[in-house]
């Protein structure tokens, strides 16, 4: 894998809180790191750290109070929801916990889904899915449906989503947390080869130790604080 060396994530003073009924609770204080190019990084933290938000906070699903966050040069706090919608389509690949499968749809179907967005011909569609499919070693399975498939599978499927659009960034929300420890593996060791092989930078939140080792770079948030990187 080529290293740039370069950041890819730029976080700066970042604060986020929520209110519930007459209390406001801070999640994050004053974040500020980078992530560079190609890196995969594990958040770690203990339940209600902030490990989450911030994952979602840089893929622009969530909107902080205050703070900078730029993405390949790209300052997402400043975009439109409009504007986010479209920079998230082309930008971020989304691994979720339970997988986030459509049960109706194949799992071809449901790679091909991100692409839908885009003006790929269909032709062109069908091989990008295809091959993201390959990529996760599931090109025998495309035509089977979510419900026909091991929990692993499903995950690798959800993989071959996040990557179909060949996108800038890979966040990764508790991976393997629903997963038995021998697909916990090959969903880890597929991840890496995703980061080493295709140089894709992967933003991982798990609370497991063993899930973070495959990580190059492991951050600790501790109540709302991010530590120092080890």
């Amino acid at each position: 894998m080529k290293q740039n060396n370069s950041n890819i994530v730029e976080i700066r003073d970042l604060s986020k809180s929520y209110q519930r009924g007459d209390q406001i609770i801070h999640v994050l204080e004053d974040i500020t790191f980078d992530i560079i190019e190609g890196e995969f990084l594990a958040l770690m933290g203990p339940s209600g750290s902030g490990k989450s938000t911030l994952l979602n906070l840089v893929a622009g699903i969530d909107k902080a109070d205050k703070g900078s966050i730029k993405v390949a040069g790209v300052e997402i706090t400043l975009l439109s929801e409009t504007e986010l919608a479209h920079w998230r389509a082309v930008n971020v690949g989304f691994i979720f916990q339970f997988y986030n499968l459509i049960p109706v749809l194949t799992a071809f179907e449901n790679v091909e889904l991100p692409l839908l967005l885009t003006g790929l011909s269909r032709k062109e569609r069908r091989e990008h899915a295809e091959t993201a499919l390959n990529v996760v070693n599931l090109g025998d399975r495309m035509d089977h449906y979510p419900g026909q498939l091991s929990g692993g599978q499903q995950q690798r499927v959800a993989i071959a989503r996040a990557i179909v659009t060949d996108p800038t960034i890979v966040v990764a929300d508790e991976p393997t947390g629903d997963l038995d420890r021998v697909s916990a593996r090959d969903v880890l060791e597929l991840m890496c080869r995703l980061n080493k092989e295709f140089g894709k930078t992967i933003i991982m939140v798990t609370h497991d130790p063993r899930s973070a080792e495959k990580a190059n770079i492991i951050r600790h948030l501790e109540k709302g604080v991010l530590n120092e990187a080890s």
